[in-house]
């Protein structure tokens, strides 16, 4: 609702949008009626040019004050509207009153037009721009700052993840908390001795020195690289034991062939004085995979007793069918992973691994001792051998003391490279010499080889023959070529074992050392070609092969009959103990289940 005096300004047309009009028609009349006051002072023409109309404007004169003005503006207000009236009276007519109001609108208007010009200003500018692009650029660091202060506002408000510190349920003191601890379990491993023993009162006093164990018995192993008195000593044997151990078990066996791994069983006695190492007692370990030593103190030294231990020696032999892999296949049938992959490794060189059928069978052999206390150890690969169809393909026995496979006829294997054409000296080299029957000075393309007529010549490598018979000087000739532009020549053959366009394979034998042509006794003259001309021979690496003879010969058949009359998988069998399988102890309820003797019976006579 509204005043009476509301009203009334209302119906006065008094309204505060009326007042910039009556506020300068009054201004307008006292500065009238002041100029007709002061008709001289108060205006001078004006100096400057004139306006567009061509009329001077009245300037008002700078030597008349403006207090002169607003006092005589004033006074003619005054005159027109009579004396001030009281507030009370009338308050929205009184100029003070007037003036107020209009600088109070005055400052609204200004307050609200800037504060629209600033939030256009705001919502016009782009907060988030996107940082990767006009760098450096006002809107950039703007951009940039925002990102300052929203990350600054989020690191302030930050969660903390410290745990929180809740009261316990019952406030225990230290009395409490050890008689709670000395009921409680806690784990053996971690070194736990609650769940023992009461906690300790004041009635306990503690000991000056805790009680030992009278014995103490532990396992020590020699480890790599290890010495056999460092590791007696580390165990907490005293170091005039360690020396006497050492000296007596040196006397039995060579301390430094100790395998790595070997373990010590060791009892140790009571410390002589306090502070000092224990006694030891007694020591027992496996010297040998045949032979066990164990030692016992005796008065003030030691006493060394040797257990020999009965080891068999008969080789393993492993044989079955190849089927989906003939590594899983060996490994079922019991073979040692070594021995599978020596195996592999062996029979590589002499067949092409993807050329095994599954239906073929393996056989091989390897060392393999057993001891009667249940220990195996299995050794090195002695006989390797592949069949197909009941037909050997592969027989290669370890044989000689370079350990080297030789093959069922007894031909030496071959470790890769070119084979040597033939088992014999070089007598003459590749190079200028003078011929022994045509008695100048010529070039020698190739080398001589002394052996004797009829010894075997064998293909370098694989390859086919492409010339095989009579030519001039070399007599009966030979030629493989053996692909890339290599190729080799055999002359002065008694006889030729292969013919034109046959393939031969590394090792085959292809004639017999001669003496036909140009020649002054049997020997082979051998050639290497290259694109078609002559080279050194010595520029290629040979792998000479090996052929048993005479007495040797026989003696590596006969070895190699006796390990494939092996029984496959007899070895793995478990070697019964020398002393006889002892009866276990019948149990008295085993004997109540046996029918009780007739205390009447008689015995017969």
């Amino acid at each position: 609702m509204s005043n009476g005096r509301d009203d009334k300004s209302a119906m006065d047309g008094r309204t505060p949008a009326n007042y910039d009009a009556r506020r300068d028609d009054r201004f307008s009349r006292a500065l009238q009626a002041a100029t007709e006051k002061h008709p001289g002072p108060l205006f001078t023409p004006s100096a400057s040019p004139t306006d567009d109309r061509g009329e001077d404007e009245p300037q008002v004169d700078p030597k008349l004050a403006e207090a002169d003005v607003i006092e005589v503006a004033a006074a003619s207000a005054e005159a027109e509207t009579g004396p001030p009236q009281p507030r009370e009276a009338l308050v929205d007519e009184t100029p003070e009153h007037t003036s107020r109001i209009e600088r109070k609108l005055t400052l609204r208007d200004r307050i609200s037009a800037s504060w629209g010009g600033a939030q256009q200003k705001l919502s016009a500018m782009d907060w988030t721009p996107d940082l990767a692009r006009n760098i450096g650029t006002g809107q950039w660091w703007r951009g940039s700052l925002t990102f300052v202060g929203l990350s600054a506002v989020a690191l302030a408000f930050w969660p903390d993840f410290s745990p929180a510190t809740a009261a316990p349920a019952v406030n225990l003191d230290d009395q409490a908390r050890d008689e709670f601890r000395s009921q409680m379990i806690l784990p053996l491993a971690l070194g736990g001795d609650s769940g023992r023993r009461m906690s300790a009162t004041e009635a306990v006093l503690p000991l000056k020195s805790a009680p030992e164990r009278p014995t103490l018995e532990l396992v020590s192993t020699l480890s790599e690289g290890d010495s056999f008195r460092r590791m007696l000593q580390r165990a907490g044997v005293g170091a005039g034991d360690a020396r006497s151990i050492a000296s007596l078990i040196g006397g039995a066996v060579d301390i430094e062939t100790l395998e790595p791994g070997t373990r010590f069983n060791i009892v140790l006695g009571r410390r002589p004085a306090a502070g000092e190492p224990r006694a030891l007692e007694a020591i027992d370990f496996r010297a040998k995979f045949d032979l066990a030593l164990a030692l016992e103190r005796s008065g003030d030294g030691f006493a060394l007793n040797r257990k020999a231990i009965r080891v068999d020696n008969t080789p393993l032999r492993i044989r079955g069918t190849v089927g989906s892999s003939l590594y899983r296949s060996a490994r079922a049938a019991g073979a040692p992973a070594p021995a599978v992959q020596a195996y592999l490794r062996t029979l590589s060189s002499k067949v092409g691994m993807d050329s095994i059928a599954s239906s073929d069978t393996f056989d091989f052999v390897i060392e393999y001792r057993r001891a009667e206390t249940g220990e195996a150890k299995s050794g090195k690969l002695l006989f390797a051998g592949l069949e197909r169809g009941g037909k050997p393909r592969a027989q290669l026995l370890r044989w000689g003391k370079n350990d080297q496979f030789f093959e069922a006829s007894g031909v030496g294997e071959q470790r890769g490279g070119m084979v040597s054409p033939v088992n014999g000296p070089i007598s003459s080299r590749y190079g200028m010499r003078r011929h022994p029957i045509l008695g100048y000075r010529r070039m020698h393309s190739g080398n001589d080889y002394r052996a004797r007529r009829g010894t075997p010549i064998y293909a370098i490598t694989d390859g086919v023959v492409q010339y095989a018979g009579r030519k001039g000087g070399f007599g009966n000739f030979v030629k493989l070529g053996h692909g890339n532009g290599l190729a080799s020549g055999y002359a002065h053959m008694s006889r030729i074992a292969v013919r034109n366009g046959v393939r031969v394979r590394q090792g085959q034998v292809i004639g017999y050392v001669g003496s036909t042509g140009l020649s002054t006794g049997p020997h082979l003259h051998f050639e290497v070609y290259r694109n078609g001309r002559a080279v050194n021979p010595n520029s290629v690496r040979f792998v000479r092969r090996a052929q048993l003879e005479g007495a040797e010969l026989r003696a590596f058949r006969e070895k190699l009959s006796n390990l494939k009359r092996i029984e496959p998988g007899a070895a793995l069998v478990n070697l019964a103990p020398s002393g006889g399988s002892q009866a276990e102890p019948v149990r008295e309820i085993d004997r109540a289940d046996e029918p009780a003797a007739d205390s009447d019976a008689v015995e017969a006579p």
